[in-house]
C-alpha cells in the first residue's frame, strides 16, 4: 500500500476540541496528489495566544462550517485509511471534537510522523524533532501553522524517512511500537561489531531493501558470524545483502542508493560482493 493521508489542525484556544482550521493532504506512490483545507467555526472563543500563532480570528471563521457539518466529509475520506500526523495534538483534537459533538470517532489508522523521525535520524531521537526543525533540516519549505501547509510538510517528511530508512509505510506501523534505540550500541542505525571467532570475521556488511526477517535480527546474525555491520556503503564495505526493493521508493531507479553506490565502488576496484537475502541465508545456515 502506497497511499496515505496527512491531517493537521489549528485550534482557537487551549481546548483541543476548538478546531478552527483543518488541512488534509493525500500522497500516492510518493507524490502529493490531493489537498483540501477549510476554516472551521469552533463556536468557541479565540485566545490571543492561539491567534498570535496561526493568525486565525473569530471574524475570519464567521460563516465557515462547524465541525459537525464537516464531519461527514472527514469520515468519508479518512475512515479506515492511513492518516499521518506530527505529534499527538492533531489526532487528539479530532477525537476530542468528535466526543464533544457526540459523534462516533473516525476509525483511522493513525501514524505519528514524529515517532518516525525519532527512529530515522539519530540526531533527532531525543530532541529537535518538531515539524519546523526537521523540515528545515530536510530543506522542506512551508508556511508553519497553516493547517494545509503543515499537513503537506509532514507528508514530505514521512516520504524522506521512508527513503532514508528503506522501510515501507507498512513497516513503520510495527517500527513505531518498538523502542527508539534497538541496537546494542544505542544507535538508531545498524552498527554492530563482529564476533572475532565468527566464520566471517573481518567482513564489513550492509543491508538494503526489505528483508524477510527484521533487519535488526539480520544484523545480529551477521555480527555473530563475525561481520562488522553498518548502515552505509563505504570503501571499507565488503558485502552488500539486497532484499526486495520497493520500486516506489527508488526515485525512478531500478536499484537502491546503497546498491548503486556499491556498484560504483566495485567499478573503481573496491572488492564488494553483492548477495541476495537467499545467498546470505545460505551462508548463515552453512
Amino acid at each position: 500500500m502506497n497511499e496515505f493521508y496527512v491531517l493537521d489542525v489549528e485550534t482557537a484556544n487551549a481546548d483541543y476540541s476548538s478546531i478552527c482550521q483543518i488541512g488534509l493532504a493525500k500522497f500516492e506512490n510518493g507524490e502529493l496528489t490531493e489537498k483540501w483545507e477549510s476554516l472551521i467555526d469552533p463556536d468557541d472563543y479565540f485566545d490571543g495566544m492561539n491567534i498570535s500563532i496561526h493568525g486565525i480570528t473569530e471574524k475570519m471563521v464567521k460563516g465557515s462550517p462547524t465541525f459537525e457539518e464537516i464531519y461527514p466529509k472527514l469520515k468519508n475520506i479518512l475512515e479506515n485509511k492511513i492518516v499521518g500526523h506530527h505529534m499527538p495534538f492533531d489526532r487528539i483534537a479530532i477525537n476530542r471534537a468528535c466526543e464533544i459533538a457526540e459523534l462516533d470517532l473516525i476509525e483511522t489508522n493513525w501514524l505519528d510522523s514524529a515517532k518516525i523521525v525519532r527512529r530515522t535520524w539519530e540526531e533527532f531521537a531525543y530532541k529537535g524533532f518538531g515539524l519546523a526543525n526537521i523540515a528545515d533540516h530536510l530543506d522542506i519549505e512551508f508556511e508553519h501553522h497553516n493547517a494545509l501547509q503543515d499537513a503537506i510538510a509532514t507528508g514530505k517528511v514521512m516520504l524522506k524517512a521512508f527513503e532514508k530508512s528503506e522501510m515501507t509505510l507498512e513497516d513503520w506501523f510495527g517500527r513505531v511500537k518498538r523502542p527508539i534505540n534497538i541496537y546494542a550500541n544505542g544507535s538508531t542505525t545498524i552498527k554492530l561489531d563482529g564476533n572475532p571467532e565468527g566464520l566471517l570475521y573481518g567482513e564489513n556488511i550492509v543491508f538494503t531493501g526489505a528483508l524477510m526477517i527484521p533487519r535488526a535480527e539480520a544484523g545480529k546474525i551477521a555480527s555473530e558470524l563475525g561481520c562488522n555491520v553498518s548502515n552505509s556503503i563505504t570503501k571499507k564495505t565488503t558485502m552488500l545483502v539486497v532484499g526486495i526493493q520497493d520500486t516506489t521508493k527508488l526515485a525512478g531507479y531500478a536499484k537502491s542508493s546503497k546498491h548503486r553506490k556499491a556498484e560504483e565502488l566495485i567499478n573503481k576496484g573496491i572488492g564488494i560482493r553483492i548477495l541476495s537475502e537467499n545467498d546470505f541465508s545460505a551462508i548463515t545456515n552453512d
